[in-house]
């Protein structure tokens, strides 16, 4: 039954490839029912770009594809038949032969509005139609994203048309002589004549327009999460370890994948690599890096778990805090280099040797991490922002660093803000759902996303270990300002490790929100002693 099945999926394919519709009338189609180059990409399994490509021409479809790009294209044509089309739409679209009567002789039309007289759809230099923020068309008031060449929205490829302000002009009744009156016949009253106002319709505000186009963007993406898990189970017939093995294999193309789908419109091409300074590259495979990334192993030489004591304390866990850590400033130019503190500034990012000043507070952990050695050494952007704030009026806790040279470019705080705010929607979907497999698969995304830009035989796609640092510093930076704020509420911190450990004595709960949430904190349950809810001494108390 499996070979006749394969059979006529063959034949069917063979059928519908033979009378494929041209370019033109695929780019068409998908307009006229106000799909996505993305909606369609995720629902016959291919990336965005080899839409684009087939409507252009530049490539045809291949399998495997191609049947349910085919089928699509039937389906539509069934729905959105060309304007001047009649009897059997499909049969003319998929055999190119004229259906239907000869045409007849155009008739006289009432004009056209003067509002919509000589709109026409903006298009780029391919001649494809060029989607913006969406709005309803100023011809029939349905929503598109397709825009007319002076800025209103207005649908492409003949999905709606201008409507009459009057009815067609009524032939004057011949006179016919009769010797006797004859009684008229009833004529039906001619139909209320539908007029169009002047004044266009109450388009979004720009905002608007941009959280609504955003959020229909984060849907299509968040689908193709769903489908790749959904993948993976079937194929692993309900083996949950085997399908989460499968996830986590293919993690770095996927998170890639949708990386280069939030970046689509953007005006940054992280492709084009700059070149590196000396500074950001490994002096051997065993070597550390050279850039100081500030990670922390705080503990409070107050307190001891060999020293018998009833101090109640709770090692906290943070969640999610790679994820956290992508909204970070980011170089996005070619890193230029300073000397002293020219290359420092609010809205650039990089690297920086600085001298950083003596910490002079043993019961909060040094910003600067587990560092021993004194002196000058390189850190990030996050970091030097750490220790220009707590050197500012509001905290007062250390001097500022000397800043010596910098390698630095233009930067900004969002450029993987799409991507953060993706994952961390389709995360707390499914830990409300108890979805372990989408949980953990997220995950795997964002955190081999960050392991894998810099220098890595796993992603050959970015190339860019100034921005890994810095979300590491990011996530290290954060942390400090959470043990920072339970100091500030009365609770003492015992403990500071990694970028997702801290251990405090008191009630922690009124401080933070307990949960699984970004923005919350749970306890941290591990083999150790000092794990979960323990007891410590004080030390010389």
């Amino acid at each position: 039954m499996s070979d006749e099945n394969s059979v006529e999926a063959l034949l069917e394919e063979a059928r519908l490839a033979a009378a494929m519709p041209p370019p033109e009338e695929r780019l068409r189609l998908r307009e006229a029912a106000g799909f996505s180059r993305a909606h369609i990409a995720a629902t016959v399994g291919v990336g965005r770009q080899t839409i684009a490509n087939w409507e252009s021409g530049a490539t045809d479809p291949t399998p495997p594809a191609r049947l349910p790009y085919l089928r699509i294209l039937k389906g539509l044509a069934e729905i959105y038949p060309p304007p001047a089309a009649h009897g059997d739409p499909v049969a003319g679209l998929f055999t190119h032969q004229r259906v239907g009567p000869a045409p007849a002789p155009a008739e006289a039309t009432a004009p056209v509005p003067a509002t919509f007289t000589g709109l026409e759809t903006l298009r780029g230099p391919d001649g494809r139609a060029i989607e913006g923020d969406p709005g309803p068309c100023v011809r029939c008031g349905v929503e598109t994203t397709y825009q007319s060449t002076d800025g209103r929205p207005l649908h492409s490829g003949a999905r709606c048309q201008p409507a009459n302000s009057t009815p067609p002009a009524l032939a004057p009744a011949a006179t016919v002589p009769s010797p006797a009156p004859v009684a008229p016949a009833p004529v039906s009253a001619p139909a209320a004549p539908v007029r169009v106002s002047p004044v266009p319709a109450s388009v979004p505000t720009r905002p608007q327009r941009r959280a609504k186009s955003a959020d229909r963007a984060q849907a299509e993406l968040a689908a193709l999460i769903s489908r790749a898990v959904q993948e993976e189970a079937e194929r692993a017939g309900g083996d949950e370890d085997a399908a989460l093995a499968a996830l986590v294999k293919r993690a770095i193309p996927d998170v890639m994948h949708l990386f280069d789908e939030t970046r689509a419109t953007a005006r940054y091409d992280y492709t084009a690599y700059p070149a590196l300074p000396d500074i950001l590259k490994k002096p051997s495979k065993k070597d550390p890096d050279q850039i100081w990334e500030a990670r922390p192993r705080f503990h409070h030489p107050g307190y001891s778990l060999k020293v018998p004591g009833e101090i109640k304390v709770t090692a906290l866990d943070v969640n999610a805090a790679y994820l956290s850590a992508l909204k970070v400033w980011l170089p996005i130019g070619k890193l230029e280099h300073t000397t002293g503190a020219d290359g420092v500034g609010p809205k650039r990012s990089g690297v920086h040797l600085i001298t950083p000043a003596q910490w002079a507070h043993p019961h909060l952990p040094d910003p600067l991490g587990d560092r021993d050695e004194p002196g000058a050494l390189w850190v990030t952007d996050a970091t030097l922002r750490l220790l220009q704030r707590l050197a500012g009026p509001r905290y007062g806790l250390t001097q500022a660093p000397e800043i010596h040279e910098s390698w630095t470019s233009g930067a900004t705080e969002n450029f993987l803000d799409a991507l953060r705010k993706l994952l961390g929607a389709v995360r707390e979907e499914a830990i409300a759902a108890g979805d372990t497999l989408t949980l953990e698969y997220v995950k795997a995304m964002y955190s081999k996303f960050i392991s894998t830009m810099g220098e890595s035989i796993h992603n050959r796609e970015m190339v860019r270990p100034d921005w890994m640092h810095n979300i590491h510093s990011q996530a290290y930076a954060n942390l400090w300002g959470k043990a920072y704020k339970a100091h500030q509420a009365g609770l003492d911190v015992v403990a500071m490790m990694g970028t997702d450990e801290l251990h405090v004595s008191g009630d922690w709960r009124q401080v933070f929100p307990e949960g699984r949430g970004v923005s919350q904190m749970k306890i941290k349950h591990g083999d150790g002693k000092a794990s979960g809810e323990y007891t410590a001494g004080k030390v010389g108390g």
